[in-house]
């Protein structure tokens, strides 16, 4: 933890310096990401100064303490305890802010959602998924932007991208990566019979433009005309937009907008994404940093969640909560579930790290 603490304050340092930067301050755009990434890291950073700031304070008091002066002695006898203290609120502070991980500050990400095994009914359940996580970000004073969206033909969702910004929206969200099931009759089931299908959510965090040198050399640009469900909203335009990274092979599309510029726009933030999101967990794999708890592998794969129509039940198999409030959930209010999840990792934190003197 305290390497991660020293990598972000080294960061928080940079970006101080890159924005006093004639450079930067002359160009509008890089200037705005340089702020946006500097002022996520404030409050982190600017604590764990202070803390290393009490830690170089209490190494002098119980130096005095032991050296050959009585008066230095005993004013240094009687401020350790108010240092030791302040320094003790400080690494809580600290651990809380640390909740979330390395990215917890960060506050822009991408939310994929896309059906699974189920057929129709899977698209349906994605299209809910979409509505409860809008309900929910906008709950929170959130920005949410549709970046890519993929309708099926009875009105479900195939998969949909969105662009969620707002103070701790990638921290609250980031444990949402994973499998998602759901039990219920469908729509177009006549005998009444209760089905089980799925969906996949990531949620990755959005890096700031200065964090990813991407070029236009470095992928290629297809240009195509958008679909919809059974030909009625097809772009006769070739405004649809598919990006290939030549270095990843990764590739995004976004058709969504009807003007191919701004296509062009989204798919460039969700490729840029994607990459961070790539180097970010090859690095967290070459170090052996990244703790293998319960909610913290976001593997698409991993089953996290079920939603249990007929009994009002949402359970997180993660940490074993279950809830029957399923209705309110579906509406936006998931805050009792994220809750449940960020006092999981608290105490994984205050377990692992304990108190923060030397």
């Amino acid at each position: 933890m305290r390497a991660k603490l020293e990598e972000s304050l080294s960061r928080f340092e940079e970006l101080e310096r890159s924005l006093l930067d004639p450079s930067v301050q002359t160009d509008a755009q890089r200037f705005s990401a340089v702020a946006r990434e500097h002022g996520s890291l404030a409050k982190l950073a600017v604590k764990y100064r202070r803390f290393k700031q009490l830690n170089a304070q209490i190494t002098e008091a119980a130096a005095m303490i032991d050296g050959d002066d009585p008066e230095l002695a005993e004013l240094a006898q009687a401020e350790l305890p108010q240092l030791k203290a302040e320094r003790e609120i400080l690494w809580d502070e600290l651990l809380e802010l640390t909740v979330g991980g390395e990215d917890a500050a960060r506050t822009r990400c991408i939310l994929e959602i896309r059906a699974g095994t189920g057929g129709e009914e899977a698209a349906l359940f994605a299209r809910d998924l979409y509505e409860m996580y809008r309900r929910y970000a906008e709950n929170r004073g959130w920005k949410v932007e549709v970046l890519n969206l993929s309708p099926s033909d009875l009105g479900g969702f195939k998969e949909v991208s969105l662009g969620i910004e707002g103070e701790g929206s990638f921290r609250a969200l980031q444990y949402e990566s994973g499998g998602h099931r759901v039990q219920r009759v469908p729509e177009t089931e006549a005998k009444g019979r209760v089905h089980t299908s799925a969906a996949t959510v990531a949620v990755l965090a959005e890096p700031e433009d200065v964090e990813i040198d991407l070029r236009p050399d470095d992928y290629r640009v297809d240009k195509f005309s958008a679909s919809g469900p059974g030909g009625q909203h097809v772009n006769k335009t070739q405004s649809a937009v598919r990006l290939t990274h030549f270095e990843t092979g990764i590739v995004v599309q976004c058709q969504d907008e009807k003007s191919q510029h701004k296509n062009l726009a989204k798919a460039l933030r969700v490729l840029k994404t994607r990459i961070y999101e790539q180097k970010r967990a090859a690095e967290l794999a070459r170090r052996a940093q990244e703790r293998k708890s319960k909610i913290g592998s976001g593997d698409r794969s991993e089953k996290i969640r079920t939603y249990n129509f007929p009994q009002n039940r949402v359970t997180d198999h993660r940490i074993n909560l279950t809830l029957y409030k399923l209705d309110s959930i579906m509406q936006g209010d998931l805050q009792p579930v994220i809750d449940g999840l960020l006092e999981y990792e608290r105490q994984e934190l205050r377990a692992a790290f304990g108190a923060g003197d030397d």
